[in-house]
């Protein structure tokens, strides 16, 4: 039984939610309306009153205030009634007029009955004068000083009480949906809360495994380079220094790991405590590193630095990204083609950074795919607005270029 009456208040919550649904009502009780007023004929006024307040419904959704219009009619045409009826139609139309009003909050509660109050008594004041002048022949027993006595403001109290409460009616539904609305975002940011921490325990797992796993196989090569540099019997000058070399680029591994690392624990509104990330000045390092390991760089400037307007260079995160790029493409060049001769070059224009890697290498193979290196640098060159491309050079070799505007 419960659930057929959930389906049911399921089915009607859908209808009136419908957007042609108050056209069909308020079309379809000014059809009432006019068959009403054909088997019970009414002056004009009357007649024009409970038309306007059955047709104004149909915009009672798109412009609440009209209906004010609606119950202003319907109040007219009762008012107007020789025999001080009211249609059904027309009674119809002020009930949701009335209600339409408080579910809509076109103004307060208490405005919206007071001034329903002020109109009954207004439409109860004018009967009271229409009963004076012609029904004292037959109400012989009446005598002046019963003219305004309480039972003559009977309309009033009715009127008032319908208008309160369809008008609470409406501000009660209003109130409820606005509750379920409230609940329905808090539960929405419960979830999101949920799966922030969901995710902030998996970044934690993540940089846990990262420590245990790569972290100490880092500081293994470190250590051992560091103690083959000491150890080894009859080593060579430039194979002692290949060792600390080994060991030095270990040991910034291990620095830059940390760093992830405490991006990766920290919490997303807390401010991580983390080294400044690398720039475009640090390229004289990372070309360092390159030729300590047996590659040929060179690299080349273009342009004034101060290119990018305000501030002395390009912002920090399109220099993060450019010395990225270079540092993957260097990468690239070690492992595909050692030993060769690789040229950076850093423009600096005036909209935006170009960058230029090449090398003298074999070039790619027909039949290599991108890497995930390569997807990284097209990544970040895509998120700044920009563009990478990256294949045989002109002359052979392998080149990356990329343009980052700003």
């Amino acid at each position: 039984m419960n659930d057929r009456f959930g389906t049911l208040r399921a089915r009607l919550r859908r209808m009136v939610g419908c957007p042609a649904y108050p056209w069909v009502t308020g079309a379809l009780l000014t059809g009432c309306a006019a068959a009403e007023l054909w088997r019970l004929p009414a002056g004009p006024t009357v007649s024009a009153g409970v038309l306007v307040s059955t047709a104004s419904l149909m915009w009672r959704r798109a412009l609440p205030a009209v209906s004010i219009l609606t119950v202003a009619s319907v109040l007219i045409s009762f008012t107007a009634s020789p025999s001080s009826s009211l249609y059904a139609t027309a009674a119809a139309a002020g009930l949701i007029g009335c209600y339409t009003l408080g579910r809509q909050r076109v103004q307060h509660p208490a405005l919206l009955v007071g001034a329903g109050f002020l109109a009954a008594l207004a439409a109860n004041l004018v009967h009271i004068s229409t009963w004076q002048r012609t029904a004292r022949d037959l109400l012989p027993s009446m005598r002046r000083g019963d003219a305004f006595s309480l039972g003559w403001f009977a309309e009033t109290f009715v009127l008032t009480a319908v208008v309160l409460g369809a008008v609470s009616t409406g501000d009660a539904v209003r109130a409820r949906e606005e509750t379920r609305r409230e609940r329905s975002a808090a539960q929405e940011r419960l979830i999101a809360m949920e799966r922030r921490r969901a995710a902030e325990a998996e970044r934690a797992a993540i940089a846990r495994e990262l420590h245990d796993v790569v972290s100490h196989s880092v500081s293994m090569i470190a250590v051992q380079a560091e103690s083959a540099a000491y150890t080894t019997p009859g080593l060579s000058p430039e194979a002692r220094t290949a060792f600390q070399d080994i060991a030095g680029t270990a040991r910034s591994s291990m620095a830059e790991l940390r760093r992830l690392l405490g991006v990766l624990r920290t919490r997303p509104d807390e401010k991580a405590a983390t080294a400044p990330p690398p720039s475009l000045d640090a390229l004289d390092e990372l070309l360092e590193q390159h030729r300590a390991v047996g590659g040929e760089a060179e690299l080349r400037f273009t342009g004034e630095r101060g290119a990018a307007g305000e501030r002395n260079g390009p912002p920090a995160s399109w220099e993060l990204s450019a010395y990225r790029i270079v540092q993957e493409a260097l990468t690239n060049a070690r492992r595909h083609a050692p030993g060769a001769r690789t040229l950076v070059e850093i423009g600096y224009l005036a909209d935006r950074l170009a960058i230029r890697v090449g090398d003298d290498g074999p070039g790619p193979a027909p039949d290599r795919p991108w890497g995930h290196g390569l997807a990284g640098m097209r990544e970040r060159a895509a998120l700044l607005g920009g563009r990478l491309t990256a294949g045989p050079g002109p002359d052979g070799g392998f080149l990356v270029e990329a343009e980052l505007p700003w």
